[in-house]
């Protein structure tokens, strides 16, 4: 029965593959006899030039990141985190805002260990915070901003600021608005040697766990470097391309709303799911071309919430309570990021442009 099943999948296997080569020597055939326009190769220079840009000054924070959450995921219990938190309620939520400067923990791989920090019975406020403020505030998020925006250190200050002021608003309103079991039932947890309780889908020899220290780190490593890397690439390529090829009067007419900037911004972060760690690097093309306050909610919100984190907030949280924090995220930022658009020209006026 089962080589049955094997002969099975191996049929379609082929016919799946000679109907793709058909239908690719089909579309060939058409486009040999197409006049294709004429390329711009200046623009396409340009497109290149910005894209491997891009790509060079992300990456090493990508993987810098990948490594420090691979020993954390595998030194660090969430135990020692609950440690911290005091059971103060304002106390707490803004210690769990601030966890993040020494939890160096992206987007990606925040969600799990929040899941276990409600199963240990941390209150659903704090443990909120926690989770959309450590991805904004971790040193490896806040370097790279820094690097991005050389020579402009009020949007790292602001960035981090607007962060944990949006953390402890979000826990806080969650604290009030929601009662009871957030969690869904009968939730799976793949438990692994290394601690993390993440769907990593190991390879495990013997189905024994038989990992080593160097194996976990390598492992934990290069799959988070995969999962956040390919994203990357794919926002940088969108950042590129509107920059190269969008008007710039089209970018620029947009981008000095003070309302429709903010949207366009928030949008923007949601749709290309861009590591917390890189996401500097893609809001800096903008800079000058939407209104700081846009460029805030952009690296607030994108953090927080985008397309794959709200695919595992489903996935994790019961549907009433997802709907409420969804909104409460959109909402703060939203409201961030326009008071930074009026705050910050403010503070930079009396600072003196610092």
């Amino acid at each position: 029965m089962e080589k049955d099943n094997q002969y099975s999948a191996n049929n379609r296997l082929l016919i799946v593959i000679m109907v793709t080569s058909v239908m690719l020597l089909f579309l060939i055939n058409i486009l040999r006899n197409m006049t294709l326009p004429k390329i711009d190769e200046d623009m396409l220079n340009n497109f290149y030039t910005i894209f491997i840009s891009m790509i060079l000054e992300g990456f090493p924070f990508i993987i810098i990141g990948s490594l420090i959450a691979s020993f954390i995921q595998s030194f660090i219990s969430e135990e020692k985190i609950v440690k911290l938190i005091p059971k103060n309620r304002i106390v707490g939520l803004i210690l769990a805002a601030l966890v993040g400067l020494i939890f160096p923990v992206c987007d990606c791989a925040i969600i799990p260990i929040t899941r276990r920090l409600i199963k240990k019975k941390i209150p659903i406020g704090m443990a909120i915070a926690f989770m959309v403020s450590v991805p904004i505030v971790n040193p490896i998020v806040i370097f790279s901003t820094y690097y991005a925006f050389y020579g402009k250190p009020y949007i790292v200050l602001a960035r981090v600021l607007f962060g944990v002021i949006s953390a402890v608003l979000i826990g806080y309103l969650i604290d009030i608005l929601h009662t009871g079991n957030v969690l869904k039932y009968n939730i799976q947890i793949n438990s692994c040697r290394c601690g993390c309780s993440e769907n990593h889908n190991h390879v495990h020899i013997d189905h024994k766990h038989k990992y080593n220290f160097l194996s976990e780190i390598i492992y934990h490593t290069s799959t988070e470097t995969y999962s956040t890397g390919k994203l990357f690439i794919i926002g940088a390529l969108i950042s590129a391309f509107v920059q190269t090829y969008v008007p710039k009067r089209y970018i620029l007419s947009i981008g000095q709303g003070s309302l429709y900037s903010i949207l366009v911004m928030l949008l923007l972060a949601y749709v290309l799911c861009i590591c917390s760690q890189t996401d500097a690097f893609i809001a800096r093309a903008f800079l000058g071309q939407f209104t700081v306050g846009s460029i805030i909610g952009f690296l607030i919100f994108g953090p927080m919430l985008d397309i794959k984190n709200t695919l595992m907030l489903t996935g994790t949280f019961n549907r009433k309570f997802t709907i409420k924090l969804i909104f409460l995220i959109i909402a703060v930022c939203f409201i961030m990021a326009i008071v930074a658009n009026y705050a910050i020209p403010i503070s930079l006026k009396f600072s003196g442009g610092f």
